[in-house]
């Protein structure tokens, strides 16, 4: 789930808030190339009974494909990641920018610093551009925010800069984490799985928000197959998308033990 430390529009509290109305008894912030929000979450957490797990979401490719790894049970204050974190933000940062440019070059007097205004954090991403673009009346909406100038190949696309997958995988291992690949369904990239494998994945996230019955059922096989831990997440953002999607997937308690086992630590009583 993400919190508005990258694009989501919940403040850790709200969102540990709505995952006490919901009933969830574990979540992880997975905010995109950062782990700020970490500490303010686990803190509500806590206060609410409900075990939090530190992690976060990395932007990465393999062959030319953009691939996002989720990175759980992380140490927060482990020094390269944290380095590296703020250098992808950077590069975040750096892209707003070029968008904002681009924009400006057919007309669309959009600012950058509009942008980071509304975004309030060191990982701004294209959410914050078409929200900013709907707050300055250029679109009427998110979505047409998208169509008409953020997604692919629009005027104000830009490509994102990415580390290699491998690379992402050997960050969080070194972190003290584990890496997962989300939403496979999405990337439809299947055959790219072995490969990350051999890199030293750890699991699938063969629960989403946006997966199919028969997704779940196709990536729980190959997790079987290949002894890949299985895990799952609504991918919630907040209000972005409508209504707030957090809770619309639950996973047993047993999932999180299987993690805990891979990494060796003890499995909580709770």
């Amino acid at each position: 789930m993400h919190t508005r430390f990258s694009d989501g529009t919940f403040t850790p509290e709200e969102l540990a808030d709505l995952a006490h109305q919901r009933g969830l008894r574990v979540l992880a912030l997975t905010d995109h190339d950062t782990v700020d929000g970490c500490q303010r979450m686990g803190v509500a957490c806590k206060s609410l009974g409900i075990e939090f797990i530190n992690a976060t979401e990395l932007t990465t490719e393999w062959n030319d494909i953009e691939l996002h790894l989720l990175g759980y049970f992380l140490d927060t204050s482990n020094e390269l990641l944290r380095e590296k974190l703020g250098e992808f933000q950077g590069v975040r940062q750096n892209r707003i920018r070029e968008m904002a440019e681009q924009l400006n070059r057919i007309g669309v007097p959009l600012k950058a610093e509009s942008v980071f205004d509304l975004a309030r954090c060191d990982a701004p991403g294209r959410p914050h551009v078409a929200r900013a673009l709907v707050q300055a009346g250029f679109v009427k909406t998110m979505d047409e925010a998208f169509s008409k100038y953020l997604k692919k190949n629009k005027p104000g696309w830009v490509p994102k800069t990415k580390i290699n997958a491998a690379d992402g995988i050997r960050l969080i291992h070194q972190a003290g984490g584990l890496a997962v690949m989300a939403h496979p369904g999405l990337n439809k990239s299947d055959d790219l799985i072995p490969p990350l494998i051999e890199a030293g994945l750890d699991g699938i996230e063969c629960f989403h928000s946006r997966h199919s019955t028969y997704d779940i059922q196709r990536y729980e096989l190959m997790a079987e197959k290949c002894d890949l831990l299985v895990t799952g997440g609504s991918d919630c953002h907040g209000m972005n998308r409508g209504k707030p999607l957090i809770g619309s997937i639950k996973l047993p308690y047993a999932y999180v033990e299987k993690m805990k086992e891979r990494l060796g630590t003890e499995v909580s009583p709770n």
